[in-house]
């Protein structure tokens, strides 16, 4: 099937094929705007096709010593793939690890002419923002998407944490990544958010993190990769298929474990921040103060929530 696109009325689109699922919007000069969007538009038909002319490559682990530049991959989202996770490959990491923040990250490229103030490609979650100078976004974290399919008519939603990312901040790409998500983790945490320079590296730091927010349970159930799907990039390593209530001991050690890694991310400048959630407990990464973060004492979450990171601009 090919590529499609719905303009959902409100300034938003809504692009899919296959796997990539995004909601792009692009604010500005009503030229500038649909210039952004039809180029935008014009890369994503092309894309998927790209992206599976290389998968063979994309799925092999990304080598310390083998820089981007002699990566041999072709395709410009591909590229960016690898880039942003060869960082992290003191660790096992494939380039696929960063690929929904990437796809996102190529589109939001072709939204940054002269008249665009403000745009940012929402792919499933990882998100890739251009902002103007003097634009800003606010971030929305909801850690139960069950709470947004059925919200008490006429009542906001509560998030679970808020913050807003001014365009003379670093940040330019957000993601999230657990164990109930798109893709497979190793880890049990349930939402790991991270910002990032950009949307590409905030993924493939958000797996990562995700992975070690981890513990040892005769209860949390494991399977390899491979058996969950048969392309896995992950193999035969274990992954995450459920996770009971666990004891908060245990909850707290998991999440011990992964914000050592995101700290250390955050300490040698991988990332601007992260905020960790499992199971009704929040870690995060020192915030920078010109990054404030409201969080709840407890998300509103349990252990079937499953958590989803979105951008509201207001």
């Amino acid at each position: 099937m090919p590529a499609q696109r719905k303009d959902l009325g409100d300034g938003r689109w809504h692009f899919s094929h296959g796997p990539m699922d995004v909601i792009l919007k692009v604010e500005g000069a009503p030229h500038a705007v649909l210039a952004a969007v039809e180029s935008a538009w014009a890369r994503f038909e092309v894309l998927l096709a790209e992206l599976v002319a290389e998968l063979p490559m994309l799925r092999q682990p990304v080598q310390l010593g083998l820089r981007p530049e002699k990566s041999n991959l072709m395709g410009i989202t591909a590229r960016q793939m690898y880039q942003a996770c060869y960082p992290f490959c003191d660790s096992f990491i494939t380039p696929m690890a960063a690929v929904a923040g990437a796809v996102a990250q190529d589109l939001i490229s072709r939204c940054q002419g002269v008249g665009v103030t403000r745009a940012w490609a929402n792919n499933g979650g990882d998100i890739a923002l251009h902002l103007a100078p003097g634009q800003s976004v606010q971030v929305g974290l909801y850690a139960d998407l069950g709470r947004l399919g059925s919200p008490v008519a006429g009542e906001a939603l509560a998030l679970d944490g808020r913050f807003r990312v001014q365009s003379d901040m670093s940040v330019r790409g957000i993601a999230t990544s657990g164990w109930r998500g798109r893709s497979l983790s190793m880890g049990i945490a349930d939402s790991v958010t991270v910002l990032a320079s950009s949307a590409a590296t905030a993924d493939a730091a958000a797996t990562l993190i995700a992975n070690a927010v981890n513990v040892r349970h005769p209860d949390i159930e494991r399977l390899p990769a491979n058996q969950c799907r048969d392309d896995s990039d992950l193999a035969e390593r274990l992954v995450t298929v459920d996770v009971p209530v666990l004891p908060a001991v245990a909850v707290d050690q998991a999440l011990v474990n992964g914000l050592s890694v995101a700290q250390a991310m955050q300490d040698a400048g991988l990332i601007f921040a992260a905020v960790l959630v499992c199971q009704r407990q929040i870690r995060r990464t020192h915030f920078p103060t010109v990054l404030p973060l409201e969080l709840r004492a407890e998300p509103e979450s349990n252990a079937s929530a499953v958590p989803l990171v979105l951008a509201s601009v207001y």
